[in-house]
């Protein structure tokens, strides 16, 4: 993508008040063609208010908004839908008030509603579907038509990790056709080989904006969840032990679950192998080892924390 090409969204300054209360402190945002932008933040940042004004649902107190487009939108609620009819009736319906003809518009929907894993429930009424499948559905009229940009408000908050990544891969492939995307999510995880750049707003202020690898290197001290044998299944390893044959490699700590769980982080400039080789000298036995949490939720959680006493 080039530097030059105006943004496909553009946010500048943005403030969105409600009564005394500032859901938007002055918001900074651009998203060019062809790019997968994930919008974070914990309940209450702003995210779903800026989903709002980008959609033209909810008007700004100060700043500029602009898209190259109508924007399509896929909300975190579940009540857009007409209930009483299929999910077929419902995207053809969809696809009529966006100018479709019926044949071209019947033929759309049973093309999404395959993409989506909703063909066999494609004639059932919305009201009997689950809020994954709603979701779903929602998703899939949004593709009606290649949208230039599309806002996606906690879509694969409900899914199970099948679904999440079938939904991932349609707004993937959508962004190689030149559509500009703004994500929003709680699942911090999925935006690691999924998105392009993110922003990380908490009470309606960016913390942070940046690639998904500078977002990775936010995060402060990794800590490693370990199980440690010592040759006595019955006395586990003793943590001032530990500590003395991990001096200036690692500090660790007791687990707070299992008998022979300890929390290890590697000091400054030293690294994971370099305790294991310690401890497999000195003859314990390293059973299992996870990340607490992974980097890029240890990178979010500091960045949200920051300031907030």
């Amino acid at each position: 993508m080039e530097e030059s090409r105006e943004p496909a969204i553009h946010v500048a300054h943005l403030v969105r008040r409600f009564g005394p209360a500032t859901a938007l402190a002055g918001v900074d945002l651009d998203v060019r063609a062809g790019e997968i932008h994930a919008l974070l933040g914990p309940n209450g940042a702003g995210k779903t208010t800026l989903i709002r004004i980008l959609a033209g649902l909810t008007e700004p107190s100060a700043g500029e908004v602009r898209t190259s487009g109508a924007a399509a939108l896929v909300p975190s609620g579940d009540r857009t839908f007409y209930l009483r009819i299929s999910g077929l009736e419902n995207l053809i319906f969809f696809a009529r008030l966006q100018g479709l003809r019926l044949r071209a518009a019947r033929r759309r929907a049973h093309e999404l509603l395959a993409d989506v894993g909703l063909a066999e429930a494609g004639r059932l009424p919305v009201g009997r579907y689950s809020h994954g499948m709603q979701k779903r559905l929602s998703v899939a009229r949004a593709l009606l038509q290649t949208p230039t940009v599309l806002l996606v408000d906690e879509a694969t908050h409900d899914l199970d990790p099948e679904g999440a990544l079938k939904v991932r891969a349609l707004i993937r492939d959508l962004a190689t056709q030149g559509t500009a995307i703004i994500w929003t999510t709680q699942r911090i995880e999925e935006v690691r080989d999924f998105a392009d750049t993110v922003t990380v707003l908490r009470e309606g202020v960016v913390r942070f904006r940046g690639s998904v690898a500078e977002l990775i290197a936010r995060a402060p001290e990794q800590r490693f969840v370990v199980t440690i044998r010592n040759g006595h299944p019955d006395r586990p390893p003793d943590p001032a032990q530990l500590q003395h044959v991990l001096s200036g490699i690692a500090h660790v700590s007791a687990g707070q679950h299992e008998a022979g769980q300890f929390v290890l982080v590697p000091s400054k400039d030293r690294t994971l192998g370099a305790a294991f080789v310690a401890l497999a000298t000195s003859s314990y036995d390293v059973l299992s080892c996870r990340p607490e949490r992974a980097e890029i939720e240890e990178a979010f959680m500091a960045l949200v924390s920051e300031g907030s006493g």
